[in-house]
């Protein structure tokens, strides 16, 4: 019979590298070490996998609490106050919502990030000085690696509008060039640690 604590482990540790490719923009922001942002998204194509291991190994614990006991089972429980919480349901309940929380991030992991336009003063620029680049990207693979980009190149000045896509695996900026250059804009995404792909 596999342990309860093991089975915890595996299901927290696979939820969190299910998610780690999300996880990490998120921490490195937090930790202004930016750079390290996409290193775990080689991580990505075994995601789906990841979420079904993740799934299964909770089914089997939850499996686990709920079959009947046997009486061998029964007469080796321990009094120990601490080791009945970790073996009890409410421990398991509170391991399978954070599972759930890890494997929703990317979906919500972008409400993390200041939203791009909302501490930009309007401004007005001539049509003329106004330029609009596409840079094509590597490495993102969710809205909070989007929200990441349009963050970080949102800082520079003279940037009017950004949109990055995760899916198309490019970002769109307009931009005011007697304020900001393609040069600080492409720099501006290298060090979010995504690859621009020339």
């Amino acid at each position: 019979m596999i342990g309860n604590k093991k089975l915890i482990g595996t299901t927290v540790l696979t939820a969190l590298a299910a998610s780690i490719c999300c996880i990490t923009p998120v921490l490195a922001v937090l930790a202004g070490t930016t750079g390290l942002a996409s290193t775990f998204s080689w991580i990505e194509p075994f995601r789906p996998y990841l979420i079904g291991f993740t799934i299964l190994v909770l089914g089997f614990a939850w499996y686990q609490k709920f079959k009947p006991k046997t009486q061998e089972e029964i007469d080796c429980e321990c009094d120990d106050e601490k080791l009945k919480f970790i073996n009890s349901k409410g421990f398991l309940f509170l391991i399978t919502l954070f599972a759930g929380a890890m494997l929703a991030f990317p979906s919500y992991s972008h409400i993390l990030y200041s939203s791009p336009g909302s501490s930009k003063q309007i401004v007005y620029v001539e049509q003329s000085n106004i330029k609009e680049i596409r840079v094509t990207i590597e490495g993102m693979t969710c809205t909070g690696c989007e929200a990441h980009i349009e963050s970080e190149v949102n800082n520079l000045d003279g940037i009017l509008k950004v949109n990055a896509d995760y899916e198309a695996a490019n970002t769109t900026v307009k931009y005011d060039e007697t304020k900001v250059d393609l040069e600080k804009i492409e720099t501006a995404i290298l060090s979010t640690g995504y690859k621009i792909v020339k």
